[in-house]
Formats: structure tokens, sequence, C-alpha cells
């Protein structure tokens, strides 16, 4: 209806001054907003900063576990019964096991009966607990004990948890704000570090288990022997050079320390760090001090010997001091580690992406100027193209784009490089609907309907299809946000956000204000229609030109069959290049270590690419990257992720060596199981993707129109993988998202040209099918190739301004509007011919298009 009561208009003015409210303070400095009002964030490619992505492995704290069972199974015998005799005796992690074989079987239950008294009890779920180990006896006195699989999910739950509390605590100590800390999966922490262009302080931090316990050594073990006595473990000191033989019994853990802090000796003047226990830390450290004056005593700190000084007195006052030729740093860093407390496993950084101030800069700048241009051409073309009408969609483009911030605002969104880009893309998806409705209200002008008449006729008859259009790319997005990483998801809400505002904004603001504009103007004619006679300054507010010729009377499907074997042969070709020589995988699904680095001038790649080929990291690959002193070095993926971020700090330092001054613009690092993930996940989301598409395709059409939709929407992206392959683009993570946001936009406009022809079944029962297929391609060809046209209009500004990180994803969309829009018409419409045939309409002779056909 073109009538909007008082109240429905005062709302929806009401959002759209909500979102200019919610959108403000963006312009504004956050310190001077007030507490209710919510800004963007930019991500850390935009303002810089470091993305780590911790795991924590769960598996030493099996080993541990396992270890004390060990030694509590020495200690118990050794009391319980001296001669007590068994062999065997050992852990076995990979089926977490403790197992020995008791030499007398009838003995075996007094084993078996020390080890279900060391077992913790565990939550079972619904209130219940049970033990954490199951101890099992055989008939030859074998004793075996076993993690229990409910014990195993907690310490890991527990273990992720406790990580987590504990890396907050040490990124607060170390003086960092605004740090973001979250839990990502079943084991993994994330953490972000805005501004941070270095992380390896935050990474010695962070993968420091920093567990210190306190232990005597044992005296009489023979410190040359290859393995060391029960009981007793070798090892190293600080430095790497001392052996130690520690005894395995903890006397007193770092768990008890109540603060750590960093301080000079009055006497010496070297570093080091001061530390006070609580009451039972007092209580343990004072026995143990007490009963063993005259011994070393070793203080142990991730497996390494700090110090181990001889006990000369009792320590009774709960205070202790560690030296071990610190720096002020070094110091301060442990005092940080021993305040926030030891994890309870190592964390392994599995995944590194850091980006520089200048490089964010230059994002940001590549940003705006692509959000500015892809603006002005999209404005221009709807202006001129639809007079008047595209004037008004360009407001409520506008409208759009304040909105969709103000959503983002609310919410707290991170705006990131591709969350731009999506923006971008929004400008053009955003007019896709005002084109349907502006079609259809010429078309019912030219059917010779009254203005008004064409005005409710427009709006109603174009609403389903903007809903089914939209819909698919909605499913492509959600796929993406589903199964995508990082920015990539960043990317997916922008996109939905701005696909769902721009429905409303399409449908319903530029509905009210063409409603005010013809209650003023009662207009015997609405302006949609091309009006030659007129002079320039009138022609402004009517059509200016027409990308296709009303009328059109093409024969498409002359050439349906040439059309499809062509689209099967190139998409087969594709097919076989994906193969061999196959996609060049990017970083996000192959692994290993890419950085972009700066020298001071004009960068010598035969010395650099000697430096770092010395390292005997892998293969190395050094190129220009832009500009003569910008250089992208390439490792290839490490045997596992300690070694990657071994390998991230060797170069480094090979690189400030040898060509002093330079500067790390860039760092990504993933290992081995994160790019498998990353890899398998973009499958995935291709291909639920497909499957949902299909579904919704069949609900709201005929299985032929299902079939022939997803059919063409896999020949279009397997054209799209051959152009790749071709053309070198990378395959990750960007690349996906522009792959889903293709399959979203090609179905757009396939669901647009069945919209047609379902209704042109309904409308002309007797017509043959491959007329009335080529009369419902005609019908939207200005619809398809204006929708086209916008998206290009946007994209072509990513591809030339939006920087090195965007260029493959912004060239592979516009090759994909390219085919998918060809592929309407060639390749969707004749399989739609040849499957419905009998089922959509019996096959008759055909008549000369646009005649009668009732």
């Amino acid at each position: 209806m073109m009538y909007f009561a008082r109240w429905k208009a005062l709302a929806i003015i009401g959002v759209c001054l909500l979102g200019v409210l919610l959108s403000v303070p963006n312009l504004l400095p956050r310190e001077s907003l007030p507490s209710w009002a919510r800004q963007i964030s930019l991500g850390l490619d935009l303002r810089g900063g470091s993305y780590l992505l911790l795991e924590v492995d769960t598996s030493a704290m099996v080993r541990e576990r396992l270890e004390t069972l060990v030694d509590t199974v020495r200690r118990g015998t050794a009391q319980a019964n001296p001669r007590l005799l068994y062999t065997g005796l050992a852990a076995n992690p990979a089926e977490r096991r403790v197992t020995l074989r008791v030499s007398d079987p009838a003995r075996a239950g007094d084993v078996a009966r020390i080890l279900r008294d060391a077992a913790i009890s565990v939550n079972a779920g619904a209130g219940s607990q049970q033990p954490d180990i199951e101890v099992t006896t055989a008939p030859d006195g074998t004793v075996s004990a076993t993690l229990t699989e409910v014990a195993l999910r907690n310490k890991a739950s527990n273990a992720v948890e406790q990580s987590l509390e504990i890396v907050r605590r040490r990124i607060d100590e170390s003086g960092l704000v605004e740090a973001l800390i979250a839990r990502q999966g079943q084991n993994r922490i994330l953490v972000q570090l805005p501004g941070v262009d270095d992380p390896q302080r935050i990474k010695d931090l962070l993968g420091r288990t920093a567990r210190m316990t306190f232990h005597l050594l044992d005296e009489a073990a023979n410190l040359q022997a290859p393995t060391p006595p029960p009981g007793t473990m070798f090892l190293a000191g600080e430095r790497g050079q001392e052996r130690y033989a520690v005894r395995r019994r903890i006397e007193v853990d770092g768990a008890n320390l109540t603060d750590a802090r960093a301080g000079q000796d009055s006497r010496t003047g070297e570093w080091v760090v001061n530390f006070t226990f609580d009451t039972v830390g007092t209580r343990r450290f004072a026995d143990v001090t007490r009963q063993n004056v005259g011994r070393p005593f070793a203080i142990v700190l991730d497996e390494r010997v700090i110090t181990a000084p001889v006990i000369r007195e009792p320590i009774t006052g709960g205070r202790g001091q560690i030296s071990g030729n610190f720096d002020v740093r070094g110091a301060n860093d442990l005092a940080v580690l021993l305040r926030a407390g030891a994890l309870p496993a190592p964390l392994t950084v599995v995944e590194e992406r850091t980006v520089g101030p200048e490089l964010g800069a230059d994002a940001i700048r590549a940003g705006i100027i692509s959000l500015a241009v892809g603006t002005a051409f999209v404005f221009l073309y709807m202006g001129l193209a639809y007079g008047f009408f595209g004037w008004i969609a360009n407001i409520a483009l506008l409208a759009n784009i304040v909105i969709m911030i103000g959503v983002l605002s609310l919410l707290g969104a991170t705006l990131t490089l591709p969350g731009i880009a999506g923006i971008v893309l929004t400008l053009g998806t955003a007019l896709d609907a005002n084109i349907l409705i502006n079609e259809r209200i010429r078309e019912e002008i030219r059917n010779g309907r009254s203005p008004i008449a064409a005005l409710e006729a427009g709006y109603t008859k174009a609403s389903g299809t903007i809903l089914d259009s939209n819909l698919t790319n909605l499913i492509a997005m959600a796929c993406l946000y589903g199964f995508g990483s990082g920015p990539v998801r960043g990317f997916a809400v922008t996109v939905a956000i701005g696909t769902i505002v721009q429905m409303w904004t399409a449908t319903v603001v530029t509905r009210l204000i063409i409603a005010w504009w013809y209650r003023s103007r009662r207009p015997k004619e609405l302006p949609v229609l091309e009006h030659p006679g007129l002079s320039l300054w009138h022609r402004l507010g009517r059509p200016l030109f027409r990308l296709v010729p009303d009328d059109t009377k093409i024969r498409f499907m002359r050439g349906a069959k040439a059309g499809v074997i062509f689209s099967a042969i190139v998409s087969t070709a594709s097919v076989a290049l994906a193969f061999y020589p196959g996609l060049e995988k990017g970083i996000d699904f192959r692994g290993g270590i890419v950085m972009e680095v700066r020298t001071p001038g004009p960068a010598n790649l035969a010395q650099l690419r000697s430096t770092v080929g010395g390292l005997n990291l892998g293969d190395v690959g050094l190129q220009e990257f832009g500009a003569p002193d910008s250089v992208l070095v390439r490792l290839p993926v490490q045997a596992d992720e300690a070694g990657t971020q071994r390998a991230v700090s060797q170069v480094r330092a090979a690189l400030e060596q040898a060509a002093p001054g330079t500067r790390i613009l860039r760092v990504e690092a993933v290992g081995n199981r994160v790019s498998a993930e990353l890899f398998m996940g973009g499958l995935i989301a291709l291909g639920i993707s497909f499957l949902a598409m299909l579904l919704y395709i069949w609900f709201r059409f005929e299985w032929q129109f299902a079939i022939a939709g997803i059919a063409t929407l896999l020949l279009d992206t397997t054209k799209v993988v051959g152009l790749m392959v071709v053309t070198g683009i990378e395959f990750n993570l960007t690349t996906v998202a522009a792959i889903l946001t293709i399959i979203g936009f090609n179905a757009n406009d396939k669901v647009v040209v069945f919209d047609r022809m379902r209704e042109n079944l309904r409308k002309y029962k007797q017509m043959p099918l491959r007329d009335l297929v080529d009369l419902s391609i005609n019908e939207t060809l200005n619809r398809s190739i204006g929708t086209s046209m916008t998206l290009l209009l946007s994209a072509l500004p990513l591809a030339l301004f939006g920087g090195d990180t965007l260029a493959g994803f912004a060239w592979l969309m516009i090759a994909g509007i390219v085919i998918g829009t060809a592929s309407s018409t060639f390749i969707a419409a004749p399989i739609v011919l040849f499957t419905g045939a009998k089922a959509l309409r019996k096959a008759e002779p055909a008549t000369p298009l646009g005649a009668p056909a009732a």
C-alpha cells in the first residue's frame, strides 16, 4: 500500500534517526563519549597489533598425572611392605595407563589398593562423583591404572579455564591494555593485542608454564649415568650447561606463593626475585629446611633448575629469594609469571598474525578510498540510469550505510579490512532490490497501468523476489561465519547485516519517500521512462540511458545446447587444472610463515636470501612486494608449532642483523594443524552452502529449478577455481569468502530469473516452454545486467585501490559476477528447459517470441 499511517511514518523516521544517533559516536574521541555510547573498534589489520592462537597441551597433564601415580606406587610399596617385589613399572601416556607386574600375584591386590587410595574424585555429571582412574588386576599379577574418559574431559576443561584466567592475569601484569582474551573451541585461547607489533615478549610470557617447585637433590646419583635412578630425574640448569639429579618428590609447590617481586640484592646489587608463601607453604618450607640443613635444595622452574643453594639454617618466615643472573627485564618477567600463577599445562602458539601500525594506516587509507570511489560510482549509475527514483534509491542507500554502521556500533563489532570490503560490496547489493522495484514499476507503466497502480504493483510483485534473492545471500554468509575464522567472520557479519538492512530500506524507506512525493504532487505520469524531447535539465529526473533496450526478443534458447556444452568443457578443464598443476594454497591452508619487511633503502634481495637461507629452515622465497624497499619472505611449514615460532624469531633477528633498521610490517605464522583445520572448514563451508541453497530453492520452486540452480552454481564455482589456477590467485580464507559471496550473489540472480519463469508459467498457460524461458530472460535482462553493473562498480575500486590484501578478492569477485550473469542466461535457463520439458509444460512447436500464446 502507498498509504502510511502517521505512527508508521514516525517509526520509520525514528529508526533512521536512531541509526544516525548510534553512528555519530564513531566520529568523536572515545574519551569524550558518554557511558552509553559505543564505537566500532578497529581490527588489528587496521590499527596494528598481534593475533595469537594458543593451544593447551592437555597431554602434558596426562603425563604428569601418570608420573605421579608411578611415584605413588614406589613410595606406597616401600612404606607398606619393602619385600613386595614388582617389575615393569611404567607410564604409557598414549594409552593413559600405568602398568606393573607383581612378582607374587597374590599380592597384586595390595598394589591395587595403593592406586585406588591415590584416585581423585571428579564430577561425572548429574551431581555424581567417580574416581579419575580405573584400577584392574590380572591373574598373572599385572596391575594397571587407566585414566577414565570423564577424568580426561574434566582435566582438559579445567585446564583451559585455568589457563584462560592465568593468561589474562599475565597480560594484565605486563601492562598491556585493551587486550582481548577469549576461549576458542575446546582447547584453544585467542589473544588479540592491539598496538603490539613485536609480540615476542608476550609469547615468552605466555609460552612458559611457570610452574615453580622445590626439590631435594639426590646426592648419591651418578650424573654421568645415561638414565637416572628410580625416583630421580636429571634436569639441566638455567644456562643449559649444568646437570642436576633432582628427586621427583615435590617438597614445596609454587602454587603456595602469594607474592613475587623483582628487586636488587643489597649485598651484591644483582637483580633477584623475592617471594612470599602462604600459611601452608610457610609451614612446609620451614619443615623441609629444618629437616635438611646442610643439603642442597633446588628451585625448579619449568623443568630447569634456576638455583640449588645449600640450606644453611631453617627458613621459618615464609620468605625467600631467587637469584640467577637476571637483568631487570628478566627479573620482572619472572615475577609476573610467579604472581599470575603456573599454567596447568603448556601453551603452544599455533597461529600468529602480526600487523605493524604503518601497514594498518595504509589499509585504512585504501579502505576509505575504495569506499568513497565505490559510493560515487554506484550513486551516479543509479541516478543516471533510473532518474528521480534512482536518486531516491541513493537516499535509501545512505540510510542503509548509516543504520548498518549504527548496528555494528551497538554490537561493539570490530571492523577489519575484509569488513570494509563487505561494506563496499553492500553498496552494490543494496541497490539490487531498488532495481527490481524500479524495473517492475517501469514494466507496469508500459503495460498501461495508472501511476498509483504501477507503484502498488511494483512494490507488491517485487517483494517476494527480493526476499528469495537476499535469503540465498544470507545462507552463504551464515556458512562463511560458521566455518570461517578471524577477519573473514567480520566480513560475513558485515555483509549479513547490510543485506538485512537493505531489504528494509529498499522496500520501506523508499516506499515512504515515494508515497510522500506522490501525495504532494499527484503526477499524471511517473518519471520512469525516457523522454528525449525534454531539455537536459528536465531529463535529469528521468532515466538518461538503458543498458539493454526494452522489448528485446532475443532467442537465447537457440544456443541452449551450445551454452551448456561449452560450460561443461570449461568447467571440466577447470577441475583438471585444480588437480594439476593445482591451486596455489595460501598460508591459511598450507601452513608456513609469511613476513613482509621494509628495509631502510632498496632491498638487496641476494643478501637477504642468503642470510635467511643460511638458517636451514627449508626452501626460502623472497620477492619484491609493491616497492623496492618492501620484501615478502615465505618459509615452509616447520615440523611443529614450536618450530614455527622459533623460525619466526630466527628470521626476524637475521633480517635485522643483515639490514639494520629493517622494520617488520607483517607476520603470519600458521602451523600444520591449524592450516588443515582451516582448509577443511573452507571446504565444509562451500559444501554446506551448496546444500542449503539446493534445499531452499527446492522448497521455494519446483525441483527442476533447484537442480538447475545448484548445477549452475557448481559450474560457476569450478570456472572461478580454474581462473584462480590460471592467474595464480592464492586459495586462502579471503578467496573462500569471495567464492561464497559469488555463490550468494549468483544464486540471487538466478532466483530472480526463476521467479519470473514461475510467474509466466501461471500467466501463459499455453505458451511453449522454450518461448516462455526466452520471454522471462528478456523481461529480466535489464535487472540482471543492472545489478551486475552496481556490483562491478562497487568491486572495481576494491581491485584498484584496496591494496594487495584485497586485490585477489576483488578481481575474483569481478570475474565471478561476469560468469554468474552469463550462466543465469546460458546455463541455468537451458537446464530448466531440458529438465522441465515434460513436467513444467508439454513441448510444442515454437511460436514467434512475443506473439499471443493463449
